[in-house]
């Protein structure tokens, strides 16, 4: 079963582009299908309550919950204080099974962690390249599984990327999904050094081509086992499933 591990859906409150104001899915769905995705997770789109982001994504997982997971989006500074009581709402009323949060927003929080970690829920983190603090993650808090997405720099950044595959090989609980990695050696290079189980298919859907970033682990050439690892197999092991 192919997993998409990584896209957004609902309204944002913003206007400066797609990531803030709208991420539909109808075409995304559409070409999942023609691309043989089974399930997605759904995170919210950028937005200035992530509490009543989070009830939008909730509500497009309820109306079908055999295709869509949800992850729960924070803010760890604008929800310091109820970050633990925004997860408890998003797991136990809307079955959730993640926690996402963006640099874009503000720096991971030790509270984001220790949630992530009472509830043993993975942490979908956009570092934006600042990849060190995968160090922090991984000596702070080795009982949780981070997930850096677009191999730590969807602003293609080598270094980042390349100093993120180390981590990948050094830690134990840290893992990159492949979503928007435009630099195809480093996703090889990540498998080599890594192994299959650190890596996850993600599209960074609706904005990118599901369908396109799908190809890209197929150029791969991995063996079927470790295939099925990357398309599917790593997430359901991160998420309990």
């Amino acid at each position: 079963m192919i997993i998409d591990c990584h896209c957004h859906a609902g309204e944002g409150d913003g206007f400066s582009g797609p990531w803030d104001s709208d991420a539909g899915l109808e075409r995304y769905l559409a070409r999942a299908r023609q691309a043989g995705i089974a399930r997605t997770v759904l995170l919210a789109a950028f937005h200035s309550d992530y509490a009543q982001a989070n009830r939008s994504v909730a509500r497009i997982v309820a109306a079908d919950p055999g295709r869509f997971y949800g992850f729960a989006f924070v803010h760890a500074q604008r929800d310091r204080g109820r970050v633990r009581a925004m997860v408890r709402v998003a797991v136990e009323e809307y079955g959730f099974v993640g926690i996402k949060l963006h640099r874009h927003d503000a720096r991971i929080s030790r509270e984001v962690c220790e949630t992530a970690r009472f509830f043993r829920l993975p942490v979908l983190y956009d570092v934006t390249g600042e990849v060190a603090v995968a160090e922090l993650l991984a000596s702070q808090f080795p009982d949780v599984n981070f997930i850096l997405p677009h191999l730590g720099s969807f602003a293609d950044d080598w270094s980042a990327q390349l100093a993120l595959v180390d981590h990948l090989a050094r830690h134990r609980n840290i893992y990159a999904d492949s979503a928007g990695v435009r630099r195809f050696d480093l996703l090889e290079m990540a498998v080599r050094r890594a192994g299959a189980h650190k890596l996850l298919f993600g599209s960074d859907g609706p904005w990118l081509h599901p369908g396109v970033e799908l190809a890209k682990i197929g150029m791969l050439g991995l063996a079927r086992d470790d295939e099925a690892l990357v398309l599917g197999q790593n997430l359901l092991r991160l998420i309990g499933h």
